[in-house]
């Protein structure tokens, strides 16, 4: 975790440790993989390295560019830099980008590499349904994952899920290094390089998703502990809630590719199963906070 006076969560530091470490062991399987098992020597090497350090540096960049997100100045939005501010004042932490995506769907998240190369991006959504103290509430949530790294560590290893994407489809096309004309061979060498890119895939989804829940979790009691105001950030994540099941099905879709960086998930509907859930139920987010009320003896 970045210093800051943001509360440390030992727990998630122990969860990105675990989640870095098995998944630094699946790029290096998987490397292993291309490199001996299909032979592509140095281009599979590439690809991987590529591929990772590309998602790394340009997390900022994709995620803000998938929402449509413009970065904006404090003359363009004040109210809202002002905000941002006095919570890194409060944090005493860098201030990063900030920026804003025009959609009518309440939310908000952080992307970055790093402390000092980050961003915080809110909705306009959000910033018309929300009253001040909640949306301080909220970015003071966002403001928390970027300081305890998890961002940093949830953008690679969402990358590991799109290598493995990848070559699965560039493995239908490179003939020559599968089998070249003989069918019989090409198409058993794909039938190898599917599986485990399958498995590489279903192993860092199950990972990414344990962490991103409960780093939700540990974003909301930092952020609570940071303003004083645990209430607010409930109230904040009620009516969110409430909104999303307006919001259509075709805004939605539009913030599925970083739905596990939002604030709140972009879904309508109850999650199939916590297993594949990118957040934690709302219950079990509104009894920890509520918790947190009692501990800092806030009015309710």
């Amino acid at each position: 975790m970045a210093r800051t006076r943001f509360r440390g969560d030992r727990g998630l530091t122990l969860r990105m440790t675990g989640v870095s470490f098995g998944l630094g062991l699946l790029y290096v399987a998987f490397g292993a993989f291309l490199i001996q098992g299909l032979g592509l020597g140095l281009v599979g090497l590439v690809i991987v390295l590529a591929m990772s350090w590309g998602q790394w540096y340009f997390s900022d960049t994709l995620a803000l560019r998938s929402m449509g997100a413009k970065e904006v100045s404090p003359e363009q939005a004040p109210e809202l830099h002002a905000m941002i501010d006095r919570l890194c004042a409060l944090a005493d932490m860098p201030k990063p980008r900030v920026a804003v995506s025009v959609t009518d769907m309440p939310n908000a998240f952080a992307t970055g590499r790093s402390p000092g190369h980050s961003a915080v991006c809110v909705t306009t959504g959000i910033m018309q349904r929300l009253d001040a103290e909640e949306l301080e509430g909220v970015l003071a949530h966002e403001l928390s994952h970027v300081a305890n790294r998890d961002v940093t560590v949830m953008t690679v290893a969402s990358s590991l899920g799109l290598l493995a994407g990848f070559i699965t489809r560039w493995g239908m096309y490179a003939g020559n290094s599968f089998g070249g004309r003989n069918s019989k061979n090409g198409g058993a060498a794909f039938l190898v390089v599917f599986v485990v890119s399958m498995v590489v895939y279903a192993i860092s989804f199950v990972l990414t998703r344990s962490l991103s829940r409960y780093r939700e979790l540990s974003a909301d009691r930092s952020g609570a502990y940071l303003t004083g105001r645990p209430s607010k950030l409930s109230s904040a994540l009620v009516k969110i809630s409430g909104e999303m099941a307006r919001i259509p099905n075709k805004d939605l879709r539009e913030g599925q590719a970083i739905s596990a960086f939002f604030f709140a998930p972009a879904i309508n509907r109850e999650s199939i199963s916590s297993l594949f859930s990118t957040h934690p139920p709302l219950e079990q987010r509104l009894d920890q906070l509520a918790r947190v009320s009692a501990e800092l003896s806030e009015p309710v």
